[in-house]
């Protein structure tokens, strides 16, 4: 089984969702990562494809051109004051794009709260056949992956995952083993990017690689083939890489290309062992 692969928001950030569907299909792509709700805890505005009937003809009329698919669409952030309908037009439009799959992010410190918000999301998103793909972040309420799965377990939905990402699970503390001992319908996607072993643990230095500072897989010190050999093939790997420097000297279809050459070569790699 071939692996397919997604190209995630933040590598092509500059570029318009149209742009994206296009690049994604110009450098191979199976999938493309679309955001719609701002990924900010504050400051950044919703994007326009969430209102802007235009802008979703136009990008639905390129991913019927290209053939690539949405894999998935950022970002729910469950904080204190969550409601489903505060949700739902962004689950509608979801859909509308033909998503699979939603990326979540858990803001509330208060344990037992932030477990029934993700419960109730997970209970919306599946009217709209869409996954919700927990993502543990070390500066976020969700800091590991052990959290991550008990939250995904404590609501006992069918459509709940844990999204795994190469750079949070290098900052925090879960280990390989824990991958291991996931079940596989507990994982729809991964996301993967390399970035060097020696970091500011602070949330801001954290931050800030993880917005624009991550490389490409290979070109760092991440154990990324142990990673992705304890993945599934049949995962769609999202490459989400980004890189102000790398932006500075290459356009966003030459860093999209770069991302997925990189990956094929680890992942081939991965795939005889390591060898």
């Amino acid at each position: 089984m071939s692996r397919s692969y997604s190209l995630s928001f933040l590598t092509v950030a500059e570029a318009s969702p149209v742009e994206a569907v296009e690049i994604a299909a110009a450098c191979g792509y199976d999938y493309v990562g679309l955001r719609i709700l701002p990924a900010a805890a504050s400051g950044e505005a919703a994007y326009p494809l969430l209102h802007d009937e235009a802008l979703l003809r136009e990008v639905q009329a390129a991913l019927r051109d290209t053939g690539v698919k949405v894999a998935d669409v950022e970002i729910v952030r469950l904080k204190d004051s969550y409601s489903n309908d505060g949700f739902k037009p962004f689950v509608e439009r979801a859909a509308a794009l033909g998503a699979a799959h939603v990326l979540v992010a858990g803001d509330d410190t208060d344990a037992a709260r932030l477990q029934d918000s993700y419960a109730e999301f997970c209970q919306l998103a599946s009217e709209f056949n869409l996954t919700a793909d927990l993502e543990f972040m070390p500066w976020t309420a969700v800091k590991n992956l052990r959290q991550a799965r008990a939250i995904v377990e404590h609501s006992g939905a069918s459509n709940a995952g844990v999204l795994l990402d190469s750079l949070h699970f290098a900052r925090s503390d879960s280990t390989l083993a824990e991958i291991a001992a996931l079940p596989s319908d507990m994982i729809h996607y991964i996301q993967l990017c390399d970035a060097y072993t020696k970091y500011d643990p602070s949330d801001e230095g954290l931050i800030v690689v993880a917005r624009g500072a991550r490389l490409l897989p290979g070109s760092g010190e991440l154990d990324l083939l142990s990673f992705a050999q304890l993945i599934d093939e049949g995962k769609p790997i999202g490459l989400e890489i980004p890189n102000t420097e790398l932006a500075q000297h290459f356009k966003p279809q030459q860093r999209a290309q770069m991302a997925i050459d990189q990956a094929k070569k680890l992942l081939a790699t991965a795939a005889v062992g390591g060898e």
